[in-house]
């Protein structure tokens, strides 16, 4: 059954954390996979080879020892002192490298099983190493200098496949977000964005100040010929439909002989009126439409009631449904447009930002002023990044450290290292062997 709990400290162990809250932090370090077990397989190679090396000094020592009783020279007194000071290095050497992973012949000697039982403060320690000497502002900032980023993206970017590349991915990475994101939220997003600046501006002024400006320059002149033209043409083609609206108005009591003189009459004013104004550009209706115009103008950046009312109605137009609906297509009619540029390499958007890669690789790669623009800022974006959150990313560390399992940790290390280590114990057998022997010879050599 699956552990749901912490489990007991055991002498020499650091707290198992529960599976459920640990397991993803320390998975990579409890699974060994086949290049570990080939690891552990040449530590216990160089395990027997180190102890095979103990046994035969000590050999050469017992034997030594023998021959010297037995008479058979002075030769023996060194050979004996080296085998010993052999042993003794071996011994030693061969409790270091045990102390590190575990206790030596499973005694609590203090000291020992550093590894496991030192694990969460050796994770600490490599967190504060790497802040002081990884995540400071002088080393980032001397790094980034000595890399040149600027140059080296320019001579990239100036690549045509290098920006066509980039210009797919960006492509990918755009539409891929388009299609992430739901039209609901994003219309909602959009018109509640639109109302809401469009409710907190009065547009009075900024109306009149435009309508002012449209007025000063001539421009309505040409709304007021399209609508005076119209005009003139719907009448002619109408004819009938104004003498019929015309005597449908009239009293019953008139005859209807005089109506039709009535709507006759009016009709032909209608029309040459019409006529004028198109005909003429002082007509005296122009001249009063500009008046208009100009004053009401005035009025909407002047006249407190006229700008209170335009204000109203532009509430009332923004609360209806149908200009909420427009707003929210609006997103839509965005989105296919740019999710088609983005998938069509003929695009005119992906054509541009090709060409922008390019013309931005190009001035990167040539002009040492721009190169520096682009290494200080990626300088001082790597040292806001290290400065704000040197301490997360330590904490990363030492809190990754902390959730491994300290058993598991230890076969892991000690498969990556221990095959190394176990020649401090050979060499430790050879020095120890050449250091008994040379102070034996001159411990010899002061005595004869």
């Amino acid at each position: 059954m699956e552990r749901a709990q912490t489990e007991e400290a055991e002498p020499g162990r650091t707290p198992r954390p529960t599976a459920a809250g640990r397991a993803g932090s320390y998975r990579t370090m409890t699974a060994f996979t086949a290049a570990d077990e080939e690891r552990q397989r040449g530590v216990r190679r160089m395990k027997l080879t180190a102890a095979g090396l103990l046994l035969f000094v000590a050999v050469v020592y017992a034997l030594a020892t023998w021959a010297g009783h037995a008479g058979a020279g002075h030769w023996t007194g060194y050979v004996a002192a080296a085998a010993e000071a052999g042993m003794v290095g071996a011994l030693a050497d061969w409790f270091a490298v045990t102390a590190l992973f575990r206790h030596p012949l499973g005694l609590p000697i203090p000291h020992t099983a550093i590894i496991p039982t030192k694990k969460d403060q050796l994770g600490v320690s490599l967190g504060e190493f790497v802040g002081e000497n990884f995540l400071s502002e002088d080393v980032v900032r001397q790094r980034l200098a000595a890399v040149g980023i600027g140059s080296r993206l320019g001579d990239w970017l100036a690549e045509p496949a290098n920006a066509d590349r980039v210009t797919a991915e960006l492509a990918t990475a755009l539409r891929g977000a388009l299609t992430v994101l739901r039209d609901s939220d994003v219309q909602a997003v959009v018109g509640e964005a639109i109302t809401r600046r469009a409710d907190a501006r009065e547009i009075g002024p900024a109306v009149g100040k435009l309508l002012d400006r449209i007025v000063a320059d001539g421009g309505h002149r040409r709304v007021v010929d399209l609508v005076v033209g119209r005009a003139h043409e719907w009448l002619e083609r109408h004819r009938d439909d104004v003498m019929v609206a015309i005597e449908g108005g009239a009293p019953g009591w008139t005859p209807r002989f005089v109506d039709r003189k009535v709507g006759d009459r009016v009709y032909k004013e209608l029309l040459r009126f019409v006529t004028e104004m198109q005909e003429m550009p002082s007509h005296p209706a122009r001249a009063a439409l500009d008046r208009f115009l100009t004053d009401f103008a005035s009025d909407l950046q002047s006249d407190t009631e006229t700008r209170a009312r335009v204000d109203r109605l532009k509430r009332e137009v923004l609360a209806r449904d149908e200009v909420q609906d427009l707003i929210a297509s609006a997103w839509t009619a965005v989105r296919s447009m740019i999710v088609a540029a983005a998938e069509d390499e003929q695009s005119e958007l992906r054509l541009r930002v090709r060409a922008g890669l390019l013309s931005l690789g190009q001035r990167l790669a040539t002009e040492p002023k721009m190169q520096g623009k682009v290494d200080r800022w990626i300088e001082g974006a790597a040292v806001h990044v290290v400065t704000t959150y040197r301490k997360e990313i330590t904490s990363l560390i030492t809190e990754t450290v902390a959730g491994w399992d300290a058993e598991h940790t230890t076969r892991k290390i000690e498969a990556h290292i221990g095959r190394d280590l176990q020649f401090i114990r050979i060499n430790g057998t050879v020095v120890g062997s050449l250091a008994g022997l040379v102070i034996y010879t001159v411990s010899r050599a002061l005595g004869g």
